[in-house]
């Protein structure tokens, strides 16, 4: 990892940025991987959270599902400049995919380096292949389009990876003086509105008539509504961003005769993804029909990370 920048002076005031996606983060959308300021074999981000992995020198934008990529996110130009580079043409294939062709030095995929002036530049990386609306010589302003998320380059999930550097060494935008403390609230770093650090999420839930596969439901898994009565089994599922080891994810799904599933499930190690589901086979005669609501909690220590809900009807 190149080392991160240091301050000798408040020149940090030169740049300000903006989110480079188009998304509501939190939401839509959210942050997979910070910048590792771990200097050894090891990783943290500035909150000395898991987020992030040995050497990452940037931050990544992601979103839930390819579904929600090909649905057409952009990326957005983080502060004004100037364009210096593109790239383009790549194909959107996850690098550990059969068939992913050989990179050849072109880790970052479909791309904009842009020029901010006063030694500040940033690249952006894994662009949609053919998204890419600017060219060398352009003049962007902060907020503009010039792309959209994609799957190009070294990477296994659809996201914008944003790196910034100030007179060519690393800086951590949330981070940008390096300090001993672990404060996410600590200040806004270079954007110019704070961000608020999301340590872990529930980024999916849903039903399905039989158990999911986590590849399926990263592609983005509808749930059917209604949903038939007499499918093989009832299965109640989530997907997690962040979990951490001995957090804790509830999943409880109620019917019209009360409470069908309910059971906690304590995660066993830290991952950038995870999922879990339960599941009953359906009974003779079927399901009760009428309004189904499904519920996941991830719990960490005494604190709810968040709680996503789904209502669907059996017929």
């Amino acid at each position: 990892m190149a080392a991160l920048a240091m301050a000798a002076t408040p020149a940090w005031a030169d740049i300000t940025l903006v989110p480079p996606v188009d998304c509501a983060l939190g939401d839509t959308c959210f942050i997979q991987n910070y910048v590792d300021i771990d200097p050894g074999p090891g990783h943290r981000d500035f909150a000395c959270g898991h987020l992030s992995y040995d050497g990452h020198d940037g931050t990544d934008f992601a979103v839930p599902t390819l579904a929600d990529m090909e649905s057409g996110v952009n990326v957005l130009a983080p502060a004004d400049g100037r364009v210096i580079g593109i790239r383009d043409g790549m194909p959107d294939i996850a690098i550990n995919a059969p068939g992913a062709p050989p990179l050849e030095g072109r880790d970052c995929g479909n791309g904009v380096a842009i020029d901010h002036g006063n030694g500040w530049n940033t690249q952006l990386c894994h662009l949609a292949n053919g998204s890419v609306r600017v060219r060398s010589g352009d003049m962007v302003t902060a907020g503009q389009p010039i792309g959209q998320i994609g799957l190009s380059g070294r990477t296994e999930f659809p996201h914008v990876h944003l790196s910034v550097r100030h007179n060519g060494q690393a800086v951590d935008p949330f981070r940008p003086v390096p300090a001993g403390s672990c404060d996410a609230a600590a200040s806004p770093g270079l954007w110019a509105k704070p961000l608020a650090y999301l340590p872990a999420a529930i980024t999916g839930v849903g039903l399905a008539p039989s158990p999911p596969d986590f590849a399926t439901l990263l592609a983005g898994l509808p749930t059917p509504d209604p949903l038939p009565r007499q499918s093989p089994a009832l299965v109640l599922w989530a997907v997690l961003m962040g979990p951490a080891a001995d957090d804790r994810v509830i999943l409880r799904l109620t019917g019209p005769s009360g409470v069908v599933l309910d059971q906690t499930i304590t995660l066993e190690r830290n991952q950038a993804r995870a999922f879990r589901y339960i599941g009953r086979r359906t009974p003779a005669g079927g399901w009760p029909p009428g309004p189904y609501s499904g519920e996941a909690t991830l719990i960490r220590g005494n604190t709810v990370m968040d709680r996503a809900t789904i209502a669907v009807t059996l017929r």
